[in-house]
């Protein structure tokens, strides 16, 4: 059995992470490029592993932006507080794994609205939640709109001359998660610190000789519990676990 230090099994995936597949969208912007929601995230980084197409990631750190090309067999990560824009040149699509599984599923991710949208959690909340019991027709609108209004912060960010815009939307941010963060420990706990410590304490067995957890060996598969959600970057597959991102 895989046990964590209080005696406790961890079930999850490998590490902890969280996956999802994700077919970008193919909605056209202001600026002509097609593609997904700039967001960042706070406390997970994010991995690619492009399966199909072809396009791009945008990304803006402190160190400046950046562009890296996306084809079939490349893997992308990056850290929190990279935003990150999907560009879908030709059908991309990506399987996404996601560290501390259970966190960006609660919200760690804040899109790159313009300022006046970040003031508060329900300012936020009502420029950014999809309704789940509306009409897929409606959702699309939503999610398409929150994502027009997302790229109109994030090119006035990646503008911006000087560090000072980029860490006024880092402190907003911030401030938009904070009321979230004692479940998020919770969550990280559970998950991947569980994951964690389940390794440590299968090495301590081994240095005591003790072998019992290889005979608790078990093998799990499943098929997504979900297909075609509206994620920040895309139509999302999701699995049980490992729900659509909650956008606060």
């Amino acid at each position: 059995m895989n046990t964590t230090p209080d005696g406790a099994a961890f079930a999850g995936l490998p590490g902890g992470v969280a996956v999802s597949h994700l077919s970008v969208y193919d909605w056209p912007a202001d600026d002509g490029v097609c593609g997904g929601t700039p967001h960042m995230h706070l406390t997970c980084s994010e991995a690619y592993v492009v399966t199909g197409g072809r396009g791009a990631v945008q990304t803006l750190t402190t160190s400046g932006y950046e562009q890296t090309p996306l084809a079939p067999g490349t893997v992308a990560w990056f850290t929190p507080g990279t935003i990150h824009r999907l560009v879908n040149e030709d059908e991309l699509r990506i399987t996404v794994l996601m560290q501390n599984s259970g966190l960006p599923e609660a919200g760690d991710a804040v899109l790159t609205l313009p300022p006046k949208y970040l003031t508060d959690p329900q300012t936020y909340a009502a420029a950014t939640v999809i309704p789940a019991d509306a009409p897929v027709a409606e959702q699309e609108r939503v999610a398409r709109a929150r994502r027009d209004l997302a790229i109109e912060g994030y090119r006035a960010l990646r503008d911006a001359e000087g560090p000072q815009a980029l860490a006024a939307f880092h402190e907003a941010a911030a401030a938009l998660v904070r009321p979230r963060l004692a479940d998020w420990r919770e969550r990280w706990r559970r998950g991947a610190e569980a994951a964690a410590g389940a390794t440590g304490e299968q090495l301590d067995r081994l240095e005591r000789g003790d072998t019992s957890h290889l005979a608790d060996a078990v093998v799990r598969a499943e098929q997504p519990s979900a297909h075609g959600k509206f994620g920040m970057c895309g139509r999302l597959d999701v699995y049980r676990g490992t729900p659509l991102e909650v956008v606060p």
